[in-house]
């Protein structure tokens, strides 16, 4: 035990749980899979907490070379969907004894700007949502880790690339809507020059082709309530008058569907009886509008603990967890049968 006044060591520690200096600090290190037992790991993290004792992070840190400070760059922090891509990274994050910078790009999903004198000195690491590879050079250089969130596997230059399933989650609404009877689609796509919001025009469009008698506009507007709702009402007042006029918006993102939804009820549309809308994300706005918006629910959260697991294991030498994250719809209010 440590005498009184003093901070506990790694050996007391070891003398605590009854185990050797080099277990101890396999077990704090997060290194003791398959070298040690988990009873072991437990019974030394047992006694870490029991004796208050801390790693000195500094020192390790200084003989490791490394700063254990991640940063994660998004866009935007517009939505609250990278917050909570934010909260799940940080939290495995703080697990492994890591700390992560959130960067919103001041130029979107462009360039992006080295946030330090030298983020190659300041950082272990990078990982980026809904960005382009190429929009992190001055930030990665050549020699930090790069993990892509939202991004084209194929084409990323990055060490790994987690993905939600957002092919599926289109299909499912198409589906979904086609189930309903709808034929006639409105597809207001956000106008952002991104691979994931191109996964979801091709997605849309190639099961709208394997269904006869359906037709599919397509119609852009920022990410954004207002300019949503500007878009949507050009679209749908120009169709009005013909035969196929949409009777279902498929919309990127949810704030697009909020947009459409005032764009509806200003040109006498009523939702859902008139008016199919569908969002993409399941924000917190989805269940907030009136009726509760038909959407694909993105786990976020969820989404950045795989980032920073990925993240992790590139940096440890291992292969990151492959697969594509699954997505739900959840049907709401927003929905119904195609009107006749």
């Amino acid at each position: 035990m440590p005498r009184a006044g003093t901070r506990p060591t790694s050996r007391d520690v070891a003398q605590a749980a009854g185990v050797s200096q080099a277990a101890v600090s396999l077990v704090l290190g997060d290194k003791w899979r398959g070298r040690v037992s988990e009873a072991t790991a437990e019974r030394v993290r047992e006694a870490a907490r029991t004796l208050g004792y801390r790693p000195n992070l500094a020192a390790r840190n200084l003989r490791l070379g490394r700063t254990r400070t991640v940063l994660l760059v998004v866009p935007a922090l517009t939505t609250e969907f990278f917050a909570g891509v934010y909260t799940g990274a940080a939290r495995v994050a703080s697990r492994h004894g890591f700390g992560v910078v959130l960067y919103p790009s001041p130029e979107g999903i462009g360039p992006a700007r080295d946030p330090f004198a030298s983020a190659q000195a300041a950082l272990d690491g990078v990982i980026a949502s809904s960005m382009a590879a190429e929009a992190l050079t001055a930030i990665r250089g050549e020699a930090l880790p790069l993990v892509m969130l939202d991004s084209d596997p194929g084409g990323s230059v990055g060490a790994a690339t987690v993905n939600l399933d957002i092919a599926d989650g289109v299909r499912q609404v198409t589906d979904h809507l086609l189930a309903l009877g709808h034929r006639h689609f409105l597809h207001l796509a956000a106008d952002v020059a991104s691979w994931t919001f191109e996964v979801r025009a091709r997605e849309l469009a190639a099961r709208l082709r394997k269904v006869p008698g359906t037709s599919l506009r397509t119609a852009r507007a920022p990410i954004s309530i207002k300019g949503a709702d500007v878009s949507a009402e050009a679209a749908l007042s120009g169709a009005a008058a013909v035969p196929d006029r949409p009777t279902a918006v498929v919309c990127d993102d949810d704030h697009l569907a909020a947009g459409t939804y005032k764009a509806a009820r200003r040109l006498g549309l009523r939702v859902p009886e008139d008016l199919s809308v569908t969002g993409l994300d399941d924000l917190a706005l989805a269940s907030a509008i009136d009726p509760e918006l038909t959407t694909v629910r993105l786990d976020a959260e969820l989404f950045g603990e795989r980032g920073m697991e990925a993240l992790l294991a590139v940096l440890e030498g291992r292969a990151p967890a492959a697969g594509d994250i699954p997505v739900e719809l959840v049907v709401r209010g927003s929905t119904a049968p195609a009107p006749r």
